[in-house]
C-alpha cells in the first residue's frame, strides 16, 4: 500500500485516541470540573474524526486484539467514578430495553468513558510499532466498531457530560 493510505485525518484520530485515553489515565488526579470540560471539547472531535475516517478497503478482515487487562479497565473507571461522585450516574433514555421498561435506566459516565478507552487504548496497542497495513487495518476495525458500538455510547455520555457541566449555570 501506498503512504497516502494514512491520511491526515487518519493521523489525527490516532493522535486523538491517545490524547483520550492520556486523560482517562490522569482522572484521579484531575479537578472534576477541568475534567468534565476536557471530555467536552474531546469528544466531538474524536466523534468527527471517526466519523469522517475514510480508509482505503482490503480483502483482510479487520480486527483488534484485546490488550487491555480487565484491572486496567476497573481503575480507569474508578477513577473517572470517584471523580464524579454521585453525579456519575445519569438516566438513559436512548437504551433498547427502555420502550419495555416501567422504570428509569441508569447508566454510568465513567463506565461510558472506560469502555471507549478500552476501544482506544486496544487500537493503540495493537498498531503500535507495526506496518503501515496493520495499521490500516486497525483503523478499519475500529471504524466499524465505531458505526456498531461506541459512537452511541460517546453521544449518550456526551450528553451527560453537557448536563453536569451547565446545569448550574
Amino acid at each position: 500500500m501506498d503512504r497516502k493510505s494514512i491520511n491526515n485525518n487518519a493521523l489525527a484520530f490516532i493522535a486523538l485516541c491517545n490524547e483520550y485515553c492520556q486523560a482517562l489515565e490522569r482522572a484521579r488526579e484531575a479537578d472534576r470540573d477541568n475534567f468534565v470540560a476536557s471530555m467536552l471539547r474531546l469528544l466531538p472531535r474524536i466523534y468527527i474524526s471517526a466519523s469522517d475516517l475514510k480508509i482505503d478497503s482490503v480483502l483482510e478482515d479487520a480486527y483488534i486484539d484485546g490488550k487491555l487487562e480487565e484491572d486496567y479497565y476497573d481503575a480507569i473507571r474508578r477513577g473517572v467514578e470517584n471523580l464524579l461522585g454521585p453525579d456519575d450516574t445519569y438516566l438513559e433514555v436512548f437504551e433498547e430495553d427502555m420502550k419495555y421498561s416501567d422504570t428509569p435506566i441508569a447508566a454510568s459516565i465513567s463506565e461510558g468513558l472506560a469502555d471507549i478507552f478500552q476501544v482506544f487504548y486496544n487500537f493503540l496497542e495493537t498498531v503500535k510499532d507495526v506496518p503501515e497495513e496493520l495499521v490500516i487495518l486497525g483503523l478499519i476495525a475500529v471504524k466499524e466498531d465505531f458505526e456498531v458500538y461506541w459512537s452511541r455510547i460517546l453521544c449518550n455520555v456526551l450528553r451527560a457530560l453537557n448536563q453536569l457541566r451547565y446545569s448550574d449555570v
